[in-house]
């Protein structure tokens, strides 16, 4: 369980990008790694994220690693292993260190595509909660089209929610020129069907993005387009 007051929540999103370097610290002191600068890459679009990490790096090393004021803390934390000769402690200081160097000299928000899995999942939350909650590999289980699907998410999405997912499909798309890349990104954050027969997964994902701007899905209708999510799960 989640302490109330989640005292090293930044921290552990910083750590769950060393997924992809099979949670093996990458980072030299002259260097950011692969996890790192992915993280900062998202950080950039909101800075007080890294000021958040650095201080919670901070806190952590101050207190103890292995305090047991913050055991239940810490035993949330994605376990990253240090190279040989290293310690923990000694990996996330140069951590804060790139932190601290990075709050001092800010980057623009990077317009190019993610280049990790988790970095795709970092910057399109919504779209990857609506492909992967709804459109997994046992979708056809739960759901007995894709309209059903989509209309069991738009009900319990807020017009907030709704906004936020039109505002990621618009700027996915425009990230993923080729259908190819299109279709291994959204493998990426989730997907595990394919799109409705007859039906490109761009204009698919266009379609969803117009129902949600319309915060409702459409009750009637059959054909392609919007109405193509009416059909039911199978192969295209």
């Amino acid at each position: 369980m989640t302490p109330s007051n989640d005292r090293f929540r930044e921290l552990r999103e910083l750590l769950s990008s060393y997924e992809e370097t099979g949670y093996v610290f990458d980072d030299t002191e002259k260097r950011r790694g692969v996890a790192l600068s992915a993280y900062l890459r998202q950080a950039a679009r909101d800075p007080a994220r890294a000021a958040e990490a650095a201080a919670e790096i901070d806190d952590l090393i101050e207190t103890g690693l292995f305090s047991d004021e913050i055991a239940d803390d810490v035993d949330l934390l994605p376990h990253i292993n240090p190279p040989r000769g290293e310690t923990v402690e000694n990996c996330l200081a140069v951590i804060g260190r790139h932190l601290r160097q990075f709050l001092a000299e800010p980057a623009n928000p990077s317009q190019s595509p993610p280049r990790t899995a988790w970095e795709w999942r970092e910057r399109f939350p919504g779209l990857q909660h609506l492909l992967a909650a709804y459109f997994h590999q046992d979708s056809s289980l739960e759901y007995s089209s894709y309209g059903e699907a989509l209309d069991d998410y738009v009900s319990g999405a807020s017009d907030g929610d709704l906004r936020q997912l039109a505002d990621e499909i618009r700027e996915f798309l425009v990230l993923n020129e080729s259908d190819q890349l299109l279709k291994e990104s959204a493998v990426t954050l989730g997907l595990a069907v394919l799109p409705p027969r007859g039906v490109r997964l761009r204009q698919w994902l266009t379609d969803m993005r117009g129902i949600a701007l319309q915060g409702t899905a459409p009750r009637s209708g059959s054909g392609s387009g919007v109405q193509a999510t009416r059909v039911g799960f199978g192969p295209s």
